[in-house]
């Protein structure tokens, strides 16, 4: 099992938990955060000359698990749904789960996705 983390412009989680529900997948973590990369909180090159105090630009980060043959269509549907062509588009992480446990029902791993 894998957990994928994509951090995305936050106008776009719409369009990328639509793309989940097509591959059926329903079952996700979103958190608003703030964060920069390469730019440092500029969003393109017209912007260059402002100042800046707040470096940090809002994004919205998804969290989802998903069993290992799942992985490459659910990462193609975000990237396809999270595109705008424009800096800032996210980046998406993959990491290996242990296990996953249901506390209701003490399901384990896929059963408890």
């Amino acid at each position: 099992m894998k957990k994928i983390e994509a951090i995305i412009k936050p106008f776009k989680l719409s369009a990328v938990k639509e793309a989940l529900h097509e591959i059926k997948l329903s079952g996700m973590t979103v958190t608003e955060v703030k964060g920069f990369g390469r730019q440092r909180g500029q969003e393109g090159i017209e912007n260059k000359s402002q100042d800046y105090s707040d470096e940090f630009l809002a994004k919205t980060k998804i969290e989802i698990i998903v069993e290992d043959q799942k992985v490459e269509k659910t990462i193609e549907s975000i990237k396809k749904a999270a595109y705008s062509g424009k800096i800032g588009d996210g980046k998406i992480f993959v990491t290996n789960i242990e296990q996953v446990i249901r506390i209701r029902t003490d399901e384990k791993d896929s059963d408890a996705v």
